[in-house]
């Protein structure tokens, strides 16, 4: 017990720099906790009614406030085709691809920041999960009376209905936009990471451009922007904890009881 212990004690230190096979069960659990993710996301019962009177609520609560442009923005991308591929692109490949390529270089690189942005990105989904529970929302794409499209279906054949994608996806799942949450935890974690401009102009591009894509592509409201960054912002507090208090009190407990069985052992 004592020697697995050390082990844990070792191969979890902040400082350390060097790879090892505690990184493979890092990964491998990272791994299986987004698969967690997204298959409890996917795993929805059949509310069409009650997520498309959600999303006339959220609507009409835009409209009250004078904020609602969703139509309007994905009119006028629809009239430069290019764009609208690039909002296309942008929204698929720069969510969740680009966060994996750029976790995996900071936990080759900066093994707090990648602890920081992991931590971040899983309890965000996990309070997102409980939201998309309890307040399913159509996204714009199911409210053709406004004449939105689903422009990732039509222009590149990308259905997040498609048989092999169903397990995956929660099509009621639009408050809270986690494709801009995630681009703010994304950029933030840049920011601290890194202070080379070009790395942090990247980050923040990337924050602007979702946020544009999101609505353009028909995939979620202002709102759910608002929510996403509300609910991403709460995660990043809950991480910054963890690091400055939580995994060090952790490490304590763990300390103290590797120095108790080393004192039962030379007693024995």
């Amino acid at each position: 017990m004592r020697a697995l212990l050390q082990f844990v004690i070792r191969e979890t230190r902040p400082s350390r720099t060097r790879a090892s096979w505690w990184d493979l069960s890092e990964i491998a659990l990272v791994a299986f906790g987004f698969l967690l993710y997204f298959l409890v996301r996917g795993a929805v019962v059949d509310r069409t009614s009650e997520a498309l009177r959600n999303a006339r609520m959220v609507i009409d609560l835009q409209s009250s406030l004078g904020v609602w442009i969703e139509p309007g923005v994905q009119s006028l991308m629809l009239e430069a085709q290019p764009l609208m591929r690039v909002m296309n692109f942008v929204y698929f490949w720069f969510d969740f691809p680009l966060i994996i390529v750029v976790g995996l270089i900071l936990f080759w690189r900066s093994r707090q920041h990648y602890t920081l942005l992991r931590d971040s990105l899983l309890i965000s989904g996990g309070i997102a999960l409980v939201v998309y529970w309890t307040f399913p929302v159509a996204p714009p794409r199911y409210m053709t009376e406004w004449g939105f499209i689903d422009t990732l279906e039509h222009f590149d054949n990308l259905s997040y209905q498609a048989q092999s994608m169903r397990p995956f996806v929660n099509p009621f799942a639009a408050v809270p936009s986690l494709h801009v949450g995630w681009a703010i935890l994304l950029a933030l974690a840049l920011f601290q990471a890194s202070e080379r401009w070009i790395v942090r102009i990247g980050g923040i591009s990337v924050l602007v451009l979702q946020t544009v894509a999101v609505v353009a592509t028909g995939n979620h409201y202002l709102t759910d922007a608002f929510v996403g960054v509300v609910v991403c912002a709460v995660a990043w507090a809950a991480a910054r904890w963890l690091q400055s208090e939580g995994y060090p009190r952790l490490r304590a407990s763990l300390m103290g009881a590797e120095r108790h069985l080393s004192h039962i052992e030379a007693s024995d």
